[in-house]
């Protein structure tokens, strides 16, 4: 079985999502809206209103030693029913 769910992503951006109940993950790739929602809601124990997905493009970056490629990768971003919180994200 795939882990769905890699890390949570805390940023100053996406703490001003969390205002509007939005909280924003890493997730495997080739991971469904579906697949994501139901991973929240059972890991967390929370009701989820809806997902979004986006692409992340990795760059390249040139070094001492040449070029290195960071990987591609794939961010959910979470929408929880009113009410609802992730208390990972608010340090508890």
């Amino acid at each position: 079985m795939k882990t769905i769910i890699k890390s949570p992503i805390i940023t100053e951006k996406n703490t001003l999502h969390q205002a509007a109940g939005v909280y924003v993950f890493e997730v495997d790739k080739s991971a469904s809206k579906t697949e994501i929602k139901k991973a929240v809601e059972v890991g967390f124990k929370v009701k989820v209103a809806g997902v979004r997905t986006a692409n992340a493009r990795g760059r390249s970056k040139v070094t001492k030693m040449g070029l290195t490629n960071a990987p591609h990768w794939k961010k959910a971003f979470v929408k929880l029913a009113a009410g609802e919180k992730i208390a990972v994200f608010e340090g508890a």
